[in-house]
């Protein structure tokens, strides 16, 4: 069965899809080409259809949500091709990015998935994008900014810099869309869960300086902890590294008592009875939770609030004068509005931020300051080299994180910083401490962050 808008996707990214193959007709395959065909059509009755047939716990709206974000996918490559078992890895129309989707089916009952994930992954070496000049990598960068944000696919910033030479400080689009103030690349932008970074380099400090220990328990630290298996079982490691089963903190609740979660220990308060959501240790899955525990802790360690201890320790050292968590109530100069789509409208996301950003995330910087945060990573003023080599080389089993810094390549290619998504708001870093090149992208929309796009185009000279 040919994928079915092969030839559009091939359009929008022709280098991506020039290795576009044709997925098996089998049990298996045809789970994968219905997600796939009804994704890219955008045809809510098509993807209920799909919804309907397997099972799935997701919404149509979730998966138009996916497309508006990565674009159409198309098929480049089947790693494995059983008749209940397929594993292959799709392209995205949006983005440099892969991702790999496996579908398992239950033997016994072709419509019910044994497994299913689709993950993003770093590109195969046989998918490799060929490395360009310098010159040409920025061109090709101006050029992809350029033609998303005339789509209105992307505002914002983007800073490139490369042994210690600004190649690129440039903003698109708008951080006020009502009165057409256009966005500067000084503007303040909402991160997102980038400021992991910072809760875990606080976290590492006091470990260097014998306050914590990263196999010391929650309970250690907080012996009043209200739920006994988070405290005894769950270690700082776990929390840094997303494998406590700890938890989300957005859903309903969060929704019901957005406004009212004002500190750390507030949000303690209304999650902290939960249990793990699986044997601590034995899993990894994503937890803003566990980065609130972060906070919480280095706040009783240090004898400091989260937040002056985070701007005396890690922005004032670094010279970050630009970057805070004061609540959304105080007028900050230069903090953009963000956009999210609704109903096919671009609206504020005012209704959706917390009351203040946290050790999870929800901060906001600059592009600038942010170069600042590389440079001192970079060059040790924040951390002992010890500490900050284990932050940033893997410590999980699929190689995609150390502690609170996600990692992306090898060789000179290897790098790390963070993500930062939320409705309105779009960011990543990548540093490459070899290649000397950090890239910074803050975007105020729902946007796809392409600071990725450099970084698989540009030479790397160390």
């Amino acid at each position: 069965m040919k994928f079915a808008i092969a030839a559009f996707a091939c359009a929008v990214a022709a280098a991506s899809c020039a290795h576009a193959v044709e997925i098996p007709d089998t049990p298996a395959g045809r789970a994968l080409s219905m997600y796939v065909d009804g994704l890219n059509s955008g045809d809510p009755a098509k993807l209920q259809a799909y919804i309907d047939k397997y099972h799935r716990p997701s919404k149509v709206q979730d998966y138009l949500d996916i497309r508006n974000l990565f674009g159409p996918l198309s098929v480049l490559k089947i790693e494995k091709n059983e008749p209940n078992d397929i594993v292959a890895i799709l392209s995205e129309a949006n983005a440099d990015e892969v991702l790999r989707a496996e579908y398992r089916l239950d033997p016994k009952d072709p419509t019910t998935f044994a497994f299913a994930q689709v993950e993003g992954i770093d590109r195969p070496d046989d998918l490799a994008i060929p490395r360009l000049s310098q010159d040409a990598a920025l061109k090709a960068m101006n050029a992809r900014i350029d033609g998303l944000a005339a789509q209105d696919k992307f505002m914002g910033v983007i800073l490139i810099e490369s042994h210690g030479k600004i190649l690129l400080d440039k903003a698109w689009g708008y951080g006020d869309r009502e009165k057409k103030i256009a966005l500067e690349a000084t503007d303040k932008f909402r991160l997102g869960s980038m400021d992991k970074m910072f809760t875990a380099v606080a976290t590492l400090q006091l470990v260097a300086q014998g306050k914590l220990s990263l196999d010391g328990t929650v309970g250690q630290y907080l012996p009043d902890y209200p739920n006994k298996d988070i405290a005894r079982k769950v270690t700082i490691r776990m929390l840094l590294t997303h494998v406590g089963g700890t938890g989300d903190i957005f859903g309903p609740e969060f929704d019901k008592h957005r406004l009212e979660l004002r500190t750390l220990d507030d949000y303690v308060t209304l999650y902290g009875a939960r249990g793990p959501e699986f044997p601590p240790g034995t899993q990894t899955a994503y937890s803003n939770y566990g980065f609130i525990l972060l906070g919480v802790i280095i706040g009783k360690a240090s004898g400091e609030n989260y937040y002056d201890y985070v701007r005396d320790h890690i922005f004032k050292p670094a010279g970050m004068n630009d970057t805070g968590f004061l609540p959304e109530s105080v007028h900050v100069p230069g903090r953009v509005i963000g956009y999210m789509q609704k109903d096919g409208q671009w609206v504020p996301n005012t209704d959706t931020l917390p009351w203040r950003g946290t050790s999870a995330g929800g901060g906001y910087s600059t592009a600038a300051d942010l170069l600042r945060f590389a440079h001192a990573m970079m060059e040790g003023t924040l951390l002992p080299t010890e500490l900050r080599e284990a932050a940033t080389r893997s410590e999980t089993k699929d190689d995609w994180y150390g502690y609170g810094f996600e990692l992306h390549g090898k060789g000179l290619a290897r790098n790390y910083g963070h993500t930062g998504g939320a409705p309105g708001m779009s960011t990543e870093m990548r540093i490459y401490p070899d290649a000397k090149t950090v890239i910074v992208s803050l975007s105020n929309m729902d946007a796809y962050p392409p600071a990725s796009y450099y970084g698989n185009r540009m030479p790397l000279v160390p």
